[in-house]
């Protein structure tokens, strides 16, 4: 029985522990919103709306946060960057996120900004907790002096405007580039509605605009603290003279007292000359004798020319004695050979027949030659037989004048008469003879 008793007592603490309830505690989640400037804005202004996320745990997700949409308003949703907040409340600590979104009205009137569905996942909580921002309301209202409507407008807190300008050579000549660059920092200000600069064209300089830089300004926290532009174009030299860069002016409104203002930059004077020779930035000839080296020897053009002319003659020269000879005695073999191949030729002998003929007394000699080495025929007899009968008559009349016992006249002439037509007879007998050996039709 003691020992019953020892072990009901041993056993009734956990016998207690398990009949009290299982509590437990959700993470405490805050929200809160504000607009700044509070009151009101400027039609082109910047309108910052800040939504807290705080929770008493710590965040097992990023926050997911929705899209504002404001009819007649530019909005500019927040970054991935956020701002680390740490207070406590009610003596306990809370860790939290600072989102902003950037609205810029586009008209005057009044806005509401609806609660905006946030989701949220808490440390130690059972999942994503949806929560609600509370609502906000603002006034738009024209900056002073500014109509409806009209250009761009820019509106901020307060704003840079610096120049540089770049020369691509100095000093300047024809040729040669110039770079402006202006540079706008506005503060309180989204980057995408900083109006660009007017750079205007000018006579005797071709103009390149560059594509602009524009990038949010940070204000080192994480978070946006206005825009910044920055525009770049260049000027190349055309002609040779004087130049002027105009002034730019930039005006805006201050997004506190409405106002307007104006920043600007000075006009820029520029002079670019002529184009110019090349010249070494430093003396070759001084370098050399630094080094204990000859000086650059300068020859001028027309001594160079005289040297190139001996140089020619003496490679001729050269030329000349080494080959020269044979080359003559080549020469002199070809021009012999190619004479005793004319005087060898039937031409040759065709154009001694009209002379010998015409001579006193006539003669035959070179007839004969030419019947030879046209034909191959040693005696007139045997050329003659394929004459025409006329051809025939004239050569025999002729031969029994020069030959025979009687003396006829005008034999001679006959025989000048039908030298053509025994040229063509062999001419027509020696087509023949090339036919003769060919290959008959081959389909007669």
């Amino acid at each position: 029985m003691r020992l019953l008793a020892v072990l009901l007592m041993l056993l009734a603490p956990l016998w207690g522990q398990a009949a009290e309830p299982e509590t437990t505690t959700q993470p405490e989640i805050k929200v809160r919103s504000q607009l700044l400037p509070a009151d009101s804005a400027l039609v082109g202004g910047t309108v910052s709306l800040q939504v807290d996320l705080l929770v008493d745990t710590w965040f097992s997700a990023a926050p997911q946060l929705p899209r504002l949409n404001l009819p007649g308003a530019v909005v500019s949703e927040p970054g991935g960057e956020a701002v680390h907040l740490n207070e406590t409340i009610g003596g306990k600590p809370f860790f939290g996120l600072r989102f902003t979104y950037q609205i810029t009205p586009q008209q005057a009137g009044s806005f509401a900004i609806p609660p905006l569905d946030i989701q949220v996942t808490p440390g130690q909580g059972n999942g994503p907790v949806t929560v609600h921002s509370p609502p906000q309301r603002f006034v738009a209202r024209q900056p002073v002096g500014a109509g409806e409507g009209g250009p761009q407008r820019l509106v901020a807190r307060q704003v840079i405007l610096t120049q540089s300008l770049k020369r691509s050579h100095e000093p300047l000549r024809v040729g040669d580039s110039i770079e402006r660059r202006l540079h706008v920092e506005a503060e309180g200000a989204q980057a995408m509605l900083i109006p660009p600069p007017g750079f205007v064209e000018i006579s005797g300089l071709q103009r390149y605009v560059q594509p602009p830089d524009v990038h949010p300004l940070s204000d080192g926290r994480g978070g946006v603290s206005g825009g910044a532009r920055e525009d770049a174009v260049t000027y190349v030299v055309k002609e040779a003279g004087k130049y002027q860069l105009p002034a730019i002016e930039l005006h805006w409104w201050d997004a506190t007292s409405g106002e307007a203002r104006t920043v600007s930059v000075p006009a820029l004077e520029i002079e670019a000359a002529a184009a110019a020779g090349y010249q070494a930035p430093f003396s070759i000839t001084e370098d050399l004798r630094a080094l204990g080296r000859k000086a650059q020897v300068r020859i001028a053009g027309h001594w160079l020319f005289l040297l190139g002319g001996l140089l020619l003659v003496g490679a001729l020269v050269y030329a000349w004695r080494s080959w020269g000879p044979s080359l003559l005695d080549a020469w002199k073999r070809r021009r012999e050979a190619r004479r005793q191949a004319w005087l060898a030729s039937p031409e040759y002998a065709w154009r001694q027949i009209r002379g010998q003929l015409d001579g006193t007394p006539p003669e035959l000699g070179a007839l004969y030659l030419w019947i030879r080495r046209t034909s191959g025929c040693r005696e007139m007899r045997m050329h003659s037989r394929d004459l025409s009968d006329a051809v025939r008559k004239a050569l025999l009349g002729f031969l029994r004048t020069r030959y025979g016992r009687g003396r006829g006249e005008g034999a001679t002439d006959e025989m000048l008469d039908a030298l053509p037509k025994l040229r063509q007879a062999a001419a027509q007998r020696s087509n023949a003879s090339s036919g003769k050996h060919g290959l008959k039709p081959l389909n007669p």
